[in-house]
């Protein structure tokens, strides 16, 4: 199956927070905006946040290995150099990373991952693997 970007929408409490979280902060473009709604090139994909009300996402966190998860998240794969270069610049932020860890250490699949709340309540997960050609492999 060809590569493809993807496209997700999701709502949002401030289309300037989430703004300046996603320009800002990590270096994403500026899509398509209207006063109530913005589309994001994050690394390709486009991202719509649309101003909404109040919404809640209850959701269970997950455990996998010995890190607990959160079950909604989205997120993007890099390569190394930028998922430092995003982490330093995230680090240097007033934004919490809330989960920083290996995972199948040693073991197909590895890779390294870090998640971030922005402001409206979304964990986005920023991935690298060892080996990318894995991503899928079991």
């Amino acid at each position: 199956m060809k590569k493809a970007p993807f496209h997700l929408s999701l709502p949002c409490l401030s289309i300037s927070q989430t703004k300046r979280f996603y320009i800002d902060i990590l270096g994403a473009k500026l899509g398509r905006s209207a006063h109530q709604w913005l589309d994001i090139d994050l690394f390709g994909n486009q991202i719509t946040f649309t101003k909404s009300g109040g919404f809640d996402f209850s959701y269970k966190s997950y455990k996998f290995e010995n890190t607990v998860l959160p079950s909604f998240h989205f997120g993007v794969i890099v390569d190394k150099e930028t998922w430092g270069a995003v982490y330093d610049k995230l680090m240097e932020s007033n934004y919490e990373v809330t989960t920083k860890v290996t995972f199948l250490e040693d073991k197909v699949g590895e890779h390294i991952s870090f998640f971030i709340e922005d402001p409206n309540k979304h964990n986005v997960e920023f991935k690298s693997f060892q080996n990318v050609e894995e991503m899928f492999e079991r």
